[in-house]
């Protein structure tokens, strides 16, 4: 069974980078062929996908975001990231990890996420 886990601080202040952490178990981020990607929901909002990486590392991004995100791995801990930067109160959501196959996610007009991490829940304010 795979498990997403977010970590990382609940409260970040505008202007400032925002980063989390998304721990995976019982499967390596390196398998062919998925994509473990970053979700979000702001507070009265839809889900609104982020950015994805790959098995290979590859990395792609939401347009809406694409100037501001940026998404890592460490495949050591079985590990991605996400780094938001230049927060607003906008930001303000909570944060998801989540996997689904690779070329759903950059190609297809409806990927399926079948595991999810709880999320984590980010406010941006001073």
């Amino acid at each position: 069974q795979v498990q997403l886990q977010e970590s990382g601080p609940g409260l970040v202040k505008p202007s400032q980078t925002l980063s989390l952490t998304c721990t995976v178990s019982g499967g390596s981020i390196t398998t062919s062929y998925y994509g473990w990607s970053w979700i979000r929901r702001p507070p009265g909002k839809g889900l609104e996908w982020m950015g994805v990486i790959a098995y290979d590392g590859s990395t792609y991004y939401s347009p809406y975001l694409k100037n501001r995100t940026s998404i890592s791995r460490d495949t050591s801990k079985n590990q991605f990231s996400l780094q938001l930067s230049s927060v607003t109160p906008d930001d303000t959501a909570v944060y998801y990890c989540a996997r689904a196959a690779f070329t759903t996610v950059v190609d297809g007009s409806t990927p399926e996420f079948d595991y999810w991490g709880q999320g984590t829940e980010v406010t941006v304010s001073s």
